[in-house]
């Protein structure tokens, strides 16, 4: 198989060397074409080696790895970041769907992140994953006014979180319920999305339903109880979810 051309950007060499003999360790499919210290040699490098992949640092001096990107008039290679950013950051990487490695770099999520991106790389698949990373980074009013790129069965779909109502467990799929579109279905399974939204304003209130606690406009006393939604559909609650449940909301409506 024919290797893929590969160019890391980081500000300092050992950051590089370190990356380097991981990748050489791990990663044989990787040829690495050309390394770079700083935003202004990587724009000059990427047009003339025509990258398939790079490992791009974000935090760089004078120009950062969101400025590189920017700068370029096209994209047409894969990004696998590389980063020691904070927890707003970290959930505009995973919104996005794109991949991302945390400083020090671990083997396994190292090999995990190539393996998607060669997957990518051979089957020409294009998602607008980097325009709604580039979205999120830009958004100042905090995570439940970012984007959310959802797999589905035919590529990726970006929707806006407050928009999503709720999200429904079914079989390996989630169906998430958006306000005023149809229902999309993802590939991804429901335990992901509650790990990903735990701490963007979503609850999960039973097995089968993960709720947007800005749609939640109704509970129902019961065993566990009822939760009606902003579009009218009602949601279960289990019996050790509901303490919970009333602990979000009275947090979420300063009761």
């Amino acid at each position: 198989m024919k290797k893929i051309r590969t160019i890391l950007v980081d500000d300092e060499p050992r950051g590089i060397s370190s990356l380097e003999r991981l990748l050489q360790f791990n990663c044989p499919e990787l040829e690495i074409v050309g390394t770079c210290q700083d935003a202004v040699e990587a724009k000059t490098k990427i047009e003339s080696l025509h990258p398939q992949l790079i490992f791009l640092d974000i935090a760089m001096p004078r120009k950062t790895g969101f400025d590189l990107l920017k700068d370029l008039t096209s994209i047409d290679f894969e990004i696998i970041f590389v980063t020691a950013h904070e927890k707003f950051m970290l959930q505009a990487f995973r919104f996005s769907a794109v991949d991302y490695l945390l400083k020090p770099i671990e083997d396994d999520l190292l090999r995990d992140a190539v393996k998607r991106a060669v997957k990518r790389i051979e089957e020409k698949t294009v998602g607008p994953n980097l325009e709604t990373l580039l979205q999120n980074i830009r958004n100042k009013e905090g995570v439940q006014k970012m984007k959310l790129c959802i797999p589905s069965v035919k590529g990726y779909l970006v929707v806006n979180l407050p928009e999503i109502i709720y999200l429904e467990a079914s079989g390996n799929y989630t169906n998430i319920h958006i306000k005023g579109k149809p229902l999309i279905c993802s590939s991804k399974l429901i335990h992901e999305y509650e790990s990903l939204l735990e701490d963007s304003g979503f609850v999960r209130i039973h097995k089968s339903f993960l709720v947007n606690m800005q749609h939640v406009e109704e509970y129902q006393r019961g065993e566990g109880g009822q939760v009606v939604l902003s579009n009218g559909d009602v949601a279960e609650v289990s019996r050790r979810k509901k303490d919970l449940l009333i602990t979000k909301m009275k947090e979420y409506y300063k009761v």
